[in-house]
């Protein structure tokens, strides 16, 4: 098996629970390092959606095809497997679920035991230059040192395609890739008085008309830009197209998607009423912070001292616009953290996903981010590497 992450530990693990002999490749100095720093160093191991149907929507990428997949190992199953090992997960508010502990560490040291228990051979720094196949159908491996290594069977699970060159050993042996382009990304906005506000969390809705895509969810302000998960799932349904525009487009905020135009139009009218004396950009509306009141008003044309009781009906329908429909001009991307996430991969018309084996290559079977399978933020990719993993590993050891 070619890969240390997750999907391709996992898959080692229900290999050799299975009865199968396994060697796990992993071209680095460490095993499962995506996993030690998911999720902020908590690891968001899955997500607390128990119905195989509904938890498949939440993958731009790969809906369909995991379907059956989910329905023989869901994340009711991934809950299950880490319990009879000793581990507890818990669902927080937005349904991620954590280790107990809040440590990925301790997700590591799991898979770690079950591998060494399932008496995986391990071996770190064992790069994979070439896989071929003899005319006796045995895979034939050469790694970074030389040394060539047999096998009847084979797993690649070595992650995204970042570059095309990440699935240099899946397209030599006969596999085609869906371009890979990024997922799971922030954007960068060059407004100062935006960028000021960083750390300022609201509930918000986003469209990127451009694109044809609309988003609601908690937003978050940042030193670059925005992010929060209404931009990384905006960014996860429209990684091609966003790609396509080079990631320059206009984005739209509503910062209160819950009032109509007409209502925010007439609480702002009804001010002058209720609060003539006070100044306007102290007034702030519920649930908005006063810091992004405040910028939201000088944004809006209305000098800092403007009293509510000298507001004029442009003023009005200029910061009514302000509220319902911010304009941004994104200037580019940035990585949510230190979570790669790539759309694009081996196509998944070339994999038979009752066993995840090659429909191209017999004997070769894959797993993971290699696949052109691609999840939401909240605990979705990982499900995608156990689920993919086991069946993977228990067809390796049938």
């Amino acid at each position: 098996m070619v890969g240390g992450g997750a999907a391709g530990f996992f898959a080692a693990i229900a290999a050799a629970e299975a009865g199968a002999q396994v060697m796990l490749l992993e071209k680095t100095a460490r095993f499962l390092e995506k996993v030690r720093i998911s999720g902020g160093g908590r690891c968001n191991v899955t997500h607390a959606c128990f119905e195989p149907r509904e938890f498949a929507t939440r993958y731009p990428r790969g809906e369909r095809a995991l379907l059956a997949p989910f329905q023989k190992f869901s994340a009711h199953d991934t809950v299950m497997w880490f319990a009879a090992r000793g581990v507890t997960l818990k669902t927080e508010k937005d349904g991620r679920m954590f280790p107990t502990t809040d440590s990925s560490q301790t997700i590591v040291d799991c898979l770690m035991s079950a591998a060494e228990k399932a008496v995986v051979k391990l071996r770190l720094n064992c790069g994979v230059e070439s896989i071929s196949k003899n005319p006796a159908g045995v895979f034939e491996l050469i790694l970074a040192g030389g040394e060539k290594i047999s096998a009847d069977k084979i797993l690649l699970a070595t992650g995204g395609c970042r570059a095309a060159a990440a699935g240099q050993l899946a397209t030599s042996l006969g596999h085609t890739l869906a371009a890979p382009v990024p997922s799971l990304f922030t954007f960068q906005i060059g407004s100062p008085w935006l960028r000021a506000l960083a750390g300022v969390a609201v509930a918000a809705e986003v469209s990127v008309p451009a694109a044809g895509l609309r988003e609601g969810g908690p937003l978050l302000l940042t030193h670059w830009g925005v992010s929060g998960p209404a931009i990384l799932k905006m960014s996860a349904w429209g990684a091609r197209t966003l790609h396509g525009l080079d990631y320059k487009f206009s984005l739209f905020v509503n910062w209160l998607p819950h009032l109509s135009v007409e209502k925010i139009a007439a609480e702002i009218t009804s001010r002058r009423q209720k609060f003539p004396a006070k100044f306007l950009a102290n007034n702030s509306f519920a649930p908005l912070p006063l810091r992004l009141w405040e910028q939201l008003v000088l944004a809006a044309g209305i000098a800092r001292e403007t009293r509510c009781s000298v507001l004029t009906r442009a003023q009005i329908h200029a910061l009514t616009q302000q509220l319902a429909r911010s304009e941004f001009s994104v200037i580019g991307k940035s990585l949510n953290k230190d979570e790669f996430v790539t759309c694009g991969g081996v196509k998944l018309g070339e994999i038979d996903f009752k066993t995840m084996e090659s429909k191209v290559c017999p004997g070769l079977f894959f797993a993971g981010e290699l696949l052109d399978i691609d999840g939401v933020t909240g605990g979705f990719n990982f499900q995608a590497a156990w689920t993919t993993g086991f069946l993977a590993g228990h067809a390796l050891a049938a």
